[in-house]
């Protein structure tokens, strides 16, 4: 009796043993059928791929000019508004001469005198009665009474103020009474004006995308004043030197040089040239702007998000007809925003994997520890 109870609990143990094995495996079974189903798949075609770089900008006029006084005087009168426009040569203001107009009375009294003993040493040296230091020294005294007269005559030709080139008056000009201060770092800026028939934007293309932009590339862009419109523009210009001048180290304080080399991105100035033949386009509008940097006809593509990469390089996963998958890697070629072209290792028709599925493995269901994670089969 002992024994049958022995041989009766070692076949009930193998049994579960195998009801456990068994169901662990039908387990599997369905996951993994469950997993095929759930893949979702887009077969590799063709079609027109263009790839474009983007980047934000301001509109500012090819050409335009701060007005300013090469003296320092009050404003008398101002003679034109905003908006008016202007040619070259224009007057389009006048200053407040009468200190100088004293000054040059002054110049004029001196020259008079100068020249008066001058003339009267220079008999007199002629008779031997001076001497030649004391002509010399007349001649002297004359020659700076002329060089300041002639200096006072330059400052009364700068009250008028014209307009040095065609074009609008861009905001408001300053007004009568006003100082204008003349100087070459901060001088006093009385109005502005600029030739709104040509225009540029000036753009900040991340480095990353620098290396594929070159001069004479098209390019759309938009404004937010007129949603919806598309404009045009080419490149014109591309500066060799970041925004910032960060590798110029001669050229930054200390602690101009920290904060640069602390930024995480480092920006490049692209100049395109804008078509605006209505003259719609005013200064300072903010441009975001898609540069064309490739286009190709025809090409083979596959989306964005299905590509991969590993250390071995850039790869898809294939659906094969039998259901298997495998890592196809391939080479590409120019990128869209959402599509990338295939050079090779793909051909049309193919079917690459759209969703991730991790592999089902025993470790893949165990976490550090060697517990079950979630997902896994119910405990035996």
């Amino acid at each position: 009796m002992k024994f049958d109870w022995k041989v009766k609990t070692a076949i009930a143990l193998v049994l579960l043993i195998a009801a456990g094995v068994g169901g662990y495996k039908y387990y599997q079974g369905q996951q993994e059928a469950k997993k095929i189903a759930a893949v979702e798949t887009t077969p590799v075609t063709r079609m027109n791929l263009k790839s474009t770089v983007s980047a934000t900008g301001t509109i500012k006029p090819v050409n335009s000019v701060e007005v300013s006084s090469k003296v320092t005087a009050r404003i008398k009168e101002v003679l034109v508004k905003e908006n008016d426009t202007v040619t070259a040569g224009q007057t389009v203001a006048t200053l407040d001469a009468k200190d100088y107009e004293e000054k040059r009375n002054q110049a004029e009294y001196k020259v008079t005198n100068t020249k008066a003993k001058y003339d009267r040493v220079k008999y007199l040296y002629s008779i031997g009665a001076d001497t030649q230091e004391e002509l010399e020294d007349a001649k002297m005294n004359y020659d700076t009474a002329v060089s300041s007269l002639a200096e006072s005559q330059s400052n009364m030709n700068e009250m008028t103020i014209v307009a040095p080139m065609s074009g609008v008056v861009v905001g408001e000009p300053q007004t009568a009474g006003t100082m204008a201060v003349q100087g070459t770092s901060s001088p006093t800026v009385i109005m502005r004006i600029a030739d709104l028939s040509s225009k540029q934007i000036l753009a900040k293309v991340d480095e990353t995308d620098i290396g594929n932009v070159k001069v004479g590339q098209t390019a759309t862009f938009t404004v937010d004043s007129f949603n919806g419109k598309n404009f045009t523009a080419r490149v014109s210009k591309i500066s060799q030197t970041d925004t910032s001048n960060t590798w110029n180290v001669n050229t930054s304080s200390s602690s101009s040089s920290s904060s640069s080399s602390s930024a995480s991105v480092i920006y490049y100035y692209v100049t395109l040239d804008v078509d605006d033949p209505d003259n719609v386009l005013l200064p300072s509008m903010t441009a975001r702007v898609e540069i064309n940097t490739a286009e190709k006809n025809d090409a083979l593509v596959v989306p964005l998000s299905t590509l991969k990469t590993d250390a071995k390089g850039s790869y898809v996963i294939i659906k094969n007809e039998d259901g298997t998958q495998e890592n196809r890697y391939v080479s590409t070629g120019i990128y869209s925003d959402e599509y990338v072209e295939i050079l090779e290792g793909l051909s049309e028709g193919e079917q690459v994997v759209s969703t991730y599925v991790a592999k089902s493995t025993a470790t893949a269901s165990k976490n550090s520890s060697g517990r079950r994670g979630p997902g896994g089969p119910p405990p035996m």
